[in-house]
């Protein structure tokens, strides 16, 4: 069966370009608006309105983005239904994914990694302040424009409210939400994780962007699961490869990637601070260095972003 392409329809005054991604429940298209311009429209998939829960977690994740507003965060424009059709409206950001910046010109220096740090920090700050963990952090979920050096944090697909009561939870008992490289260890039991599992998943960021590498190497998702379960994040000076990355910096990354939630930096943006001040000290610590993510080719906008961010994750 041929898959659906709403491309030309309008839907609530956005028309419907192009379609640029697929994912498992909806599909999103490059649209435009006659005030906003370039938007992105998320669209909940045919057979995905037929399921209730789908529906719910769509609606959940309009309301989120909607909730928070921050220059770091992909703006929420709109959400509804209309004609049978869920949709959510999203700014259009420039840029690429950052797992693509990482790849091609990383590992970054400490001075860069702590700005984009800082950025994610204080989106992330204010979607803590709404009530909100996000739950899913990820480079894949990070929108990085090379022209102005700034970041964006898309996708709050699986993020939940702080005060959610867990017998209204959308995730069974025993299952765990988020991507095995960056997910804090308490949320493998299934819990409702707070404040401190984003703490962890931004360090892993960190950590990944300086080495190259995540925190666990096990060879199979098993194996990563079981390590974050009973062992301590590899230092990160063991990952380097003859980087040089300061104590200071390494340590700002390791204490928020203690498996105790308690150990970690009170908040995310005191990961930050701790981090960026470090890499001041440092000088930036060679590697890629800034000047080669700014001489990434970025193209891709939210087209490269959208495709990255809609793959295969866990529900």
């Amino acid at each position: 069966m041929p898959a659906e392409n709403l491309a030309g329809r309008m839907i609530a005054s956005y028309r419907l370009l192009e379609r640029i991604g697929e994912g498992g429940t909806a599909t999103v298209y490059r649209a435009e608006h006659g005030e906003r311009g370039t938007c992105a429209m998320k669209v909940l998939r045919e057979r995905s309105r037929k399921d209730p829960i789908a529906v719910k977690r769509f609606l959940r994740e309009a309301g989120f983005g909607s909730r928070v507003v921050h220059d770091n965060i992909v703006r929420t424009y709109g959400f509804g239904e209309e004609e049978g059709l869920h949709y959510l409206a999203l700014e259009w950001a420039e840029g690429e994914p950052l797992t693509d910046v990482a790849r091609k010109d990383g590992p970054l220096d400490a001075l860069t990694t702590g700005k984009i740090i800082e950025q994610l920090a204080n989106g992330l700050a204010a979607a803590h302040a709404a009530g909100i963990i996000h739950r899913d952090l990820k480079p894949e979920n990070i929108v990085y424009d090379q022209k102005t050096g700034t970041v964006k944090l898309l996708d709050f697909g699986i993020a939940r409210d702080a005060a959610d009561d867990p017998a209204q939870r959308l995730t069974r008992t025993g299952f765990f939400v988020g991507s095995l490289n960056y997910v804090a260890p308490e949320a493998l039991s299934g819990e409702l994780v707070g404040e401190a599992a984003d703490i962890y998943s931004l360090a892993t960021i960190a950590y990944f962007l300086l080495s190259g590498e995540h925190p666990h190497n096990g060879r199979s998702p098993r194996e990563v699961f079981q390590q974050l379960l009973t062992q301590d994040a590899r230092p990160l000076r063991d990952t380097l490869r003859g980087k040089r990355v300061s104590p200071p910096v390494a340590a700002a990354i390791m204490k928020s990637l203690a498996r105790d939630p308690g150990k970690r930096h009170p908040d995310v943006q005191a990961f930050a601070r701790d981090l960026v001040r470090a890499a001041g000290e440092d000088g930036g610590g060679g590697g890629g260095g800034e000047s080669a993510a700014s001489s990434t080719g970025g193209k891709g906008g939210f087209l490269g972003s959208i495709k990255s961010v809609f793959g295969k994750k866990k529900k």
